[in-house]
């Protein structure tokens, strides 16, 4: 008798270990959704892009009445004229940097901080540019409240980059500028890679590859993103 009342209250005590993920999360099934129907449908692999795109909530990225669509396949507006990306596009630019756990990473253009957070589900540490002093508060705090440890936040022109804590591993950029920032080559390690969407009207997203003999530059697909600014 005393073994059925004591595994009764295990099981008792137990249950809120076995509560289904979509309970716990009312996202989650569209998070889910929008991982297996936008993202490895279009072609992405890496494990750990994935995982990341999945354990990030998207929502909490964006303002509260965008939530309800904010899985879906299209950029959302932040505000200030500011938009956080396409799923697809955060998930293939994380890919096409070929990201490893002991990485730093430069991302120029925080927004409100959703890449910059899937990009620390993967690496070491993220160091994240602002040129919107709001957005980049906002962020900082939101990324802090999520616990994220190792991204740090700056206000400042990302044409500079942020010197203080180069070379980096990979330089990640979410606005388009004219052609690329020679500053931020500069501040890549030799076989560090930036992913940099480049142009005015028509952009391209390119992977630069910096080695001993200067760059290396491959065309990835057409993108549209906002301009990058000074």
């Amino acid at each position: 008798m005393y073994k059925t009342i004591f595994l009764t209250t295990i099981l008792i005590f137990c249950i809120p270990l076995f509560v289904r993920a979509e309970e716990q999360d009312p996202f989650y099934l569209k998070r889910k959704r929008m991982v297996e129907d936008q993202i490895i449908k279009r072609g992405i692999s890496d494990a750990r892009v994935l995982e990341a795109m999945m354990k990030v909530p998207r929502h909490l990225f964006v303002p509260r009445e965008s939530w309800d669509y904010s899985y879906e396949d299209h950029p959302v507006g932040i505000g200030h004229g500011q938009t956080i990306s396409q799923p697809y596009i955060v998930a293939y630019m994380t890919e096409v940097a070929h990201l490893s756990s002991t990485d730093r990473v430069l991302e120029i253009g925080t927004g409100s901080g959703y890449q910059a957070a899937v990009l620390a589900e993967i690496v070491q540490e993220v160091y994240t540019i602002e040129i919107i002093e709001e957005l980049a508060n906002t962020a900082r705090q939101r990324l802090e409240k999520l616990g994220y440890e190792n991204i740090f936040v700056k206000y400042g022109d990302g044409y500079q980059g942020w010197k203080e804590h180069a070379p980096y591993d990979v330089i990640i950029v979410t606005a388009a500028p004219d052609e690329t920032p020679q500053e931020l080559v500069e501040q890549l390690k030799i076989g560090g890679r930036m992913v940099i969407p480049i142009g005015s009207f028509f952009q391209e997203l390119y992977l630069i590859i910096k080695t001993e003999k200067g760059v290396e530059k491959t065309t990835l697909l057409p993108v549209r993103f906002v301009p990058m600014v000074k």
